[in-house]
C-alpha cells in the first residue's frame, strides 16, 4: 500500500507538464485563427470600400462626397484602403474602381499579399427631367 501512494506522489504535476508541453501548440493554432479572421475582415472591407467609391463616382449629385472620400469613409478605422480609379470614366462609360488593402499579420512568419477588390458601377444617363 506504501508503495502505490509513492507512485502516486510522484505522479503529481504530470497533466500540469503535458499541459505546458502543448499550449504552444494551442497558441499557435488561435492565433492562426485570429489571422484568418483579419483576412476575411479585410477583404470584406475593401469589398465595400470599392463599391462605396463607385457609386460616389457614379453620383452626379452636387453634394455627394468625391469618390475617395467615400471609399474610405465606408471602412473601419484600422484599414487604409488605396483606391484607384476614381478619375476615370466619362459620359456613359462604366466607372470601374480598384481597392487594395493591406493585411495586418498577427503571426509573424505568415505572410498575405494584400487583397484588392474591384467595383464596376454603369453611370445613369440624364433624363430628360435632369437637364
Amino acid at each position: 500500500m506504501r508503495e502505490h501512494l509513492r507512485t502516486r506522489a510522484r505522479d503529481r504535476g504530470q497533466a500540469a507538464i503535458e499541459y505546458l508541453g502543448f499550449l504552444p501548440l494551442l497558441l499557435v493554432v488561435g492565433l492562426a485563427g485570429l489571422q484568418l479572421g483579419i483576412v476575411a475582415y479585410a477583404a470584406q472591407q475593401a469589398g465595400t470600400a470599392a463599391r462605396a467609391a463607385a457609386r460616389a463616382a457614379t453620383t452626379d449629385e452636387e453634394d455627394a462626397p468625391d469618390c475617395e472620400t467615400a471609399g474610405r469613409a465606408a471602412v473601419s478605422g484600422w484599414v487604409d484602403p488605396e483606391i484607384g480609379g476614381c478619375g476615370g470614366g466619362t459620359g456613359d462609360e462604366a466607372v470601374v474602381i480598384t481597392v487594395r488593402v493591406e493585411i495586418p499579420r498577427v503571426i509573424p512568419f505568415w505572410d498575405f499579399e494584400p487583397v484588392v477588390k474591384t467595383a464596376t458601377m454603369p453611370r445613369t444617363p440624364p433624363t430628360e427631367d435632369d437637364e
